[in-house]
């Protein structure tokens, strides 16, 4: 659901609220975001005697419900794209922003979001026979059944690296169950809006079941960044450590950024700074991006590329997105 749906419903949620605040039946009233509540767009604020009022649930956050394309970027018509100004809470760019697409490894933000949610960076986690991963091509850092390090680490690997083996480390870990940590995926995207997307796993590997839209990966990026750590780990070129195996032998890891950007691979457009993101690459999804960046001015943007048909193309179309921003 769109952030635009949620305006829509601005005076049928007023009228909701009226009419509760004249029951008198309560001094308080907690109405969260909920997928099919008409009224669920609204937050009921009620503080001690102060005035009560109802507060948009996208009062903070960029919405958009058709294509914004105010230049020609040369986007291929199957490619996905969004650029978002944080602090203006404007949609820059739009192209294709509802379309349900496979993610790919962008799936992981949320399994950092939910590991960060819920877990603590020392906690030790245990890779169990669930960590062997066979489908072909899929990037691994070669974890073993009973191999153990902190979440700190493994969510190093999984952001910075995009191992699908350590995403199940992590599931398993901080929801006791691949299962269960997805359903506590599915439920943080319906929390903060994101109900155009459904989980199947923790990596993004793929599975017909397993879909986001753009505009539902903006609404997940801008509840990572809420975390120190997960900002300090985008940022970061390369990673070295060294985690234990079942017999307690030392076993070193040493990776390097899949962000072109961060590499040195690819140069942000002058007065552009990139933070950092996550990259994501199937058959099915094609090439992804999501980035955090920052202009001249300090001011936060959030861009996506989704469903590029290659790599070279995914880079220069994020480059001209994020000169978009340097224009502005």
């Amino acid at each position: 659901m769109s952030g635009v749906k949620c305006i829509n419903k601005a005076a049928l949620a007023i009228l909701s609220c009226v009419c509760l605040f004249l029951t008198g039946c309560s001094t308080k009233y907690d109405m969260p975001y909920t997928a099919d509540s008409p009224i669920s767009s609204f937050r009921i604020v009620d503080k001690e005697n102060e005035i009560r009022s109802a507060t948009g649930f996208a009062e903070d956050l960029c919405v958009v419900d058709s294509d914004i394309t105010p230049e020609e970027l040369g986007l291929s018509d199957h490619t996905s794209a969004g650029l978002f100004d944080l602090n203006a809470k404007n949609t820059i760019y739009a192209k294709n922003i509802h379309e349900t697409l496979n993610p790919a490894s962008l799936t992981k933000v949320m399994t950092a979001v939910i590991a960060l949610e819920n877990g603590q960076p020392d906690d030790l986690l245990t890779a169990s026979e669930n960590v062997k991963i066979t489908e072909e091509g899929a990037q691994m850092i070669g974890l073993k059944p009973g191999d153990t390090m902190t979440l700190d680490q493994a969510l190093h690997l999984l952001l910075i690296y995009s191992a699908n083996d350590v995403a199940v480390l992590i599931a398993e870990g901080v929801g006791g169950s691949v299962d269960e940590f997805v359903n506590m995926m599915n439920e943080e995207a319906h929390a903060i809006g994101a109900t155009n997307t459904h989980f199947s796993n923790p990596h993004g590997l793929t599975d017909e079941n397993h879909y986001t839209t753009p505009y539902d990966l903006y609404l997940i990026m801008n509840d990572a960044i809420r975390y120190e750590l997960f900002n300090e780990i985008i940022h970061m070129r390369d990673y070295q450590t060294v985690y234990h195996t079942k017999d307690g032998k030392e076993k070193e890891a040493n990776v390097e950024t899949t962000n072109y950007y961060l590499s040195g691979n690819t140069k942000a457009p002058s007065g552009i700074t990139v933070i950092g993101g996550k990259t994501g690459t199937t058959n099915a999804a094609g090439h992804c991006l999501i980035l955090l960046s920052r202009d001249t001015g300090s001011n936060p943007y959030i861009s996506i590329i989704m469903k590029s048909g290659s790599r070279d193309d995914l880079y220069s179309y994020m480059t001209k997105l994020l000169e978009l921003a340097a224009a502005k």
